[in-house]
């Protein structure tokens, strides 16, 4: 099975490496804020040339593509940037192929092609606030065969702070192609990432035939149908107080804002408690990751079938109340984790539908409750009497959900959703499945205000 990976390693620059990637990614922001404002200008020149009555054939092209950015920048880089031999020249490549992307976002968002929020029109990147990244895409990209370095173009070999040994097995045996690498400054710490073409072995779970349900949770990360229970580390709240005191010692440094409202140069120290504070939260972010990564690896490589949930987390996070909690577990990262790993592992992953009662529902009868407060932590049947912890409950619930869904693999292994509980097209998830039949779902989604003749419901 062919898939794209990327490795990630973190490097350890010598002053002087640390100043040309430094420079590298700021010639990528160059050339992406002199490509916005040569598509600004060309822009209003057009606009300036259709009052003037101008056929549409002879306005003034746009360049809009990176194959016409590339080319008006090889033009006009002599002028505008003397000093781009510097540099290597995906530096520059790289930035406009963020304006590009951009660009097609944009227009992309505005037709209705692209799902999700609303793309804004690009801005102009801030030295001081836009992240450190650049991309290369040709030239001399490896992994050195001593596996602590790495080569890059132009900024030739760096020794990175841990072994390189897995790629550099696929890069031996050839089961692996680099594509790309892309140098990135985060939490204090120059980092590489390689995305890579990878020839990974079939392979199995451990127990093919077994089905898994897995409700996330605040107060728990995640709970199985089969009564284990992973505790939440919660990384955030345990860092929180170290966090609130750099937070507090930055505002009282010489900050870049005035008393006045303007700018002013900050001082050294505002600057060392920044990168403590941006080094904490990488430490906060990578912990996450990393414990993430072991629950879902080890889910996709033990169970055939996995069932969870589609949570809307967006919506949890508009809760002021609960918003720091619910992204201190990361549920959309386990997601996205688990729809690529059991594909690679040999299992599936069916999502049940957004709407789907698994709290409500009796995992023992079918029978659903038409209200469950938050609060009530136990599951209490008033049919058969059953007496469970509500998130076993849910997970029981989900891991019998696969028993209603259909045989074809087109439905459940990994596939768009198509329909929802009530037959309505949806979009978005891997194989969804629709509420089981003979159970009637309570939960319905929220209809929108100022609609003539609807009105939503509680859920």
């Amino acid at each position: 099975m062919k898939v794209v990976q990327a490795y990630r390693y973190a490097l350890d620059p010598t002053p002087g490496q640390a100043v040309a990637l430094a420079s590298h990614c700021g010639a990528a922001r160059f050339a992406f804020n002199w490509g916005l404002a040569s598509v600004k200008a060309a822009l209003d020149q057009r606009e300036t040339e259709k009052s003037y009555g101008i056929s549409a054939e002879s306005l003034t092209e746009v360049p809009w593509n990176l194959y016409a950015l590339r080319r008006a920048w090889n033009a006009a880089k002599g002028q505008v940037a003397p000093w781009w031999a510097e540099n290597s020249k995906e530096a520059y490549s790289s930035g406009l192929d963020g304006l590009a992307r951009a660009l097609r976002n944009w227009s992309a968002s505005r037709k209705g092609e692209r799902t999700g929020k609303p793309v804004g029109f690009p801005r102009f990147k801030s030295k001081h606030r836009a992240a450190l990244s650049c991309r290369f895409t040709t030239g001399a990209i490896g992994v050195e065969a001593g596996r602590h370095h790495v080569t890059l173009p132009r900024l030739g070999t760096i020794r990175t702070a841990e072994s390189t040994r897995k790629l550099a097995r696929h890069l031996e045996r050839g089961t692996g192609r680099i594509l790309a690498a892309t140098v990135r400054y985060q939490g204090g710490r120059w980092l590489v990432s390689f995305t890579c073409q990878i020839d990974r072995a079939d392979r199995t779970p451990a127990h093919p035939d077994a089905v898994v349900g897995v409700d996330l949770g605040v107060k728990e990360l995640a709970v199985l149908s089969t009564g284990q229970v992973i505790p939440n580390p919660r990384h955030h709240a345990a860092a929180l107080r170290k966090l609130r005191k750099l937070n507090k010692e930055l505002a009282r440094r010489h900050g870049p804002r005035a008393l006045d409202g303007g700018t002013r140069p900050p001082s050294a120290r505002w600057h060392q408690t920044k990168a403590a504070l941006a080094e904490a939260h990488a430490r906060v972010a990578g912990q996450r990751r990393d414990g993430l990564h072991k629950l879902t690896s080890r889910l996709a490589a033990t169970y055939g079938t996995i069932v969870v949930e589609d949570l809307n987390v967006s919506g949890m996070l508009a809760n002021r109340r609960m918003a720091r909690s619910v992204a201190d577990v990361g549920m959309g990262q386990v997601r996205w984790q688990l729809e690529y790993k059991t594909e690679w592992g040999g299992g599936r992953l069916v999502v049940a539908d957004r709407w789907f009662p698994s709290s409500k529902t009796c995992s023992g009868c079918g029978a659903v409750k038409a209200k469950l407060a938050l609060s009530e932590r136990t599951y209490v049947c008033t049919v058969c009497g059953l007496a469970l912890d509500r998130d076993h409950n849910a997970a029981r619930n989900l891991a019998a959900l696969v028993a209603n869904v259909a045989q074809s693999c087109g439905e459940t292994q990994n596939a768009p959703r198509k329909t929802g509980w009530d037959g309505t097209s949806r979009s978005g998830g891997a194989g969804v499945s629709p509420t089981p039949g003979g159970r009637s779902a309570v939960k319905r989604e929220p209809l929108k205000r100022g609609t003539p003749g609807r009105k939503a419901t509680a859920t």
